[in-house]
Parts: C-alpha cells; structure tokens; sequence
C-alpha cells in the first residue's frame, strides 16, 4: 500500500514540480543579471583600452 493514496499525491507532485520550475527560473536570472555586470564591466575596460591607445 503506498504511502499517500494515489488521488492525493498528484497536488504534491505538482507543487514539487512547480517549486523546481521556480527556483530554476530564479537560478537562470541570477546567473543572467551576473553576465551582464560582467559584459558592462568588460566593454569600460575596453573602452578604458581604447582612450589610452588613443592618448599615446
């Protein structure tokens, strides 16, 4: 006999794929708004670059 009957574990199973789904979105913008600090961060060091060349 298992453990929750049938017709009750189907609300559990999906609020656990509704938790996962959620915290992977949270996980993908994180990641994505730390990509972008990088990329800004990159492109004033190239400029930065640029006007020094361009200074000497």
């Amino acid at each position: 006999m298992p453990a929750l009957p049938l017709d009750e574990a189907g609300k559990y199973v999906a609020a656990a794929y509704i938790v996962f789904l959620a915290m992977t979105l949270i996980y993908v913008a994180i990641i994505a708004a730390k990509v972008q600090k990088i990329q800004r961060r990159i492109s004033a060091l190239v400029q930065s670059g640029r006007e020094r060349d361009q200074a000497d």
